[in-house]
């Protein structure tokens, strides 16, 4: 039979409708997942088309997933970073939700105070055990949607709720039905999905939740989880690791709309933000991520990485504001006391400082050289040097100008007799043995010396 598709506008034969698999023993893809060797990616050559909804959108796991994983925020930190993600979010909400969890005061205590705030975006969520009361308790905090875990692998299904197929689904649609019962959205966080049965059990469990969905009237959130960053981007790769084979096939075969797609990725094998961006790009709405990506073991998908994919795909921030992911970063280092690695991409101390002389040079000539893009326009975090062994007159020269604000004829260049008297002290200093970089004290002092007290005033 020949229908029109909602997916691809076009005439296709009737979809192939899946049926539960419950098989006996678990299927754990031994092929891939040799525990005694690094997982294997196969190829079947396979590609499904690209198609990129419309709307996309972060949701953040922050203050759930990200907790999980650092000292438990206080009440006044949970506030300001939320503050943080609604002002970096915009007004357009390109951050959609953030989610809570609920069960101590102090979960709640944060939810209230939150909401008291009255900012329309990041919407507020919660993530619960799939419990009757639970339900009941998110309708009285006045939340609209609650995550649920719906594990999907045989390892979480055979292995640790020791249920079969049909056992853990029969489990999981009760859950649904209670969610419903208390008028409570649900999104379905479809655990390990990388290591699953995508067409024995993931998408037969899928099309009973879009039924139940459709019969009650209440939409059902469905979230990819990549819980062990096993997915890959590749095209033509072999499910379960798949990620464009996962977003099209819970699209196609499914029928879960692109706004109730969400991906929920990790980091293990370095492909968070390159698997975040592949589901967007395939039919997800929603990439869920946390701030500075932490997160359990290796982390989640960073949401700073995303507003940088958003903007390179879109064109545009539309109306996100990146300069919040300095004062994020600030927040972390110096209220939560947060160690940022210094080469982290976009929030690190060295992610946009060069050491090298020759580097140095270019950014004298030309910060667009070595510099990624206009980063103090963008992140509020200008391109600088750090002065040591390697740097060279030009590192001085840009160190110099850079510091005191120094600006068109003001500034000094390689040539300057204080940038090379600056140059001969540090090459004595690395001389006589020193190891270490040169403190910004230390570099002052001198320029100080050197200047016979010109440039007092000026640093920062």
């Amino acid at each position: 039979m020949l229908e029109l598709s909602n997916n691809s506008n076009l005439l296709e034969r009737d979809s192939y409708k899946y049926s539960l698999q419950d098989i006996p023993d678990p299927n754990l893809y031994r092929d891939f997942y040799n525990y005694e060797e690094v997982p294997k990616v196969a190829f079947n050559h396979r590609h499904v088309p690209i198609g990129m909804p419309k709307d996309i959108w972060i949701t953040d796991t922050s203050l759930r997933d990200g907790q999980q994983s650092v000292e438990p925020y206080s009440v006044k930190q949970i506030v300001e970073l939320y503050k943080y993600m609604s002002r970096l979010g915009g007004p357009y909400g390109i951050i959609r939700q953030t989610e809570f969890f609920v069960y101590s005061k102090k979960d709640r205590e944060a939810i209230e105070k939150c909401q008291e705030l009255g900012l329309k975006f990041p919407e507020i969520t919660t993530w619960i055990r799939a419990k009757k009361e639970d339900f009941k308790l998110v309708k009285d905090l006045g939340i609209r949607e609650t995550g649920i875990l719906v594990s999907c692998s045989d390892y979480h299904i055979f292995k640790k709720l020791k249920m079969t197929r049909k056992q853990a689904m029969d489990t999981y649609l009760a859950s649904v039905a209670e969610a419903f019962e208390a008028g409570v959205m649900p999104r379905c966080h479809l655990e390990d999905i990388t290591r699953a049965d995508f067409y024995g059990f993931v998408v037969p469990f899928v099309n009973e939740l879009m039924k139940m969905s459709r019969d009650a009237g209440i939409p059902v959130r469905i979230r990819a989880c990549d819980t062990m960053g096993y997915g890959v981007s590749y095209p033509g790769t072999v499910l379960p690791r798949s990620v464009p084979g996962i977003i099209y096939g819970l699209r196609q075969y499914a029928d879960v709309p692109s706004e109730l797609l969400e991906w929920h990725g990790h980091n293990d094998f370095y492909k968070a933000v390159s698997n975040a961006a592949t589901a967007w790009l395939y039919g997800a709405s929603a990439v869920n991520c946390s701030l500075l990506g932490i997160g359990e073991r290796t982390g989640n998908v960073p949401l700073e990485a995303m507003v940088m994919e958003y903007a390179s795909l879109r064109g545009s921030f539309d109306g996100m504001d990146p300069s919040v992911i300095t004062e994020i970063a600030e927040y972390f280092k110096n209220e939560i006391g947060y160690k940022i690695p210094p080469m982290t991409p976009f929030v690190g101390r060295n992610f946009n400082v060069t050491r090298a002389g020759i580097h140095a040079d270019g950014l004298l000539k030309d910060e667009e050289i070595y510099n990624i893009f206009n980063t103090e326009k963008i992140l509020n975090r200008p391109a600088s040097v750090l002065l040591g062994k390697a740097s060279g007159l030009a590192g001085i020269a840009y160190w110099i100008n850079q510091n005191y604000r120094l600006k068109g004829e003001n500034q000094v260049d390689k040539k300057s007799d204080l940038v090379v008297k600056m140059k001969e002290w540090i090459d004595k200093e690395y001389e006589d043995g020193r190891q270490t970089l040169l403190s910004a004290e230390e570099i002052e002092e001198k320029i100080n010396e050197f200047s016979g007290g010109n440039f007092k005033g000026g640093s920062k």
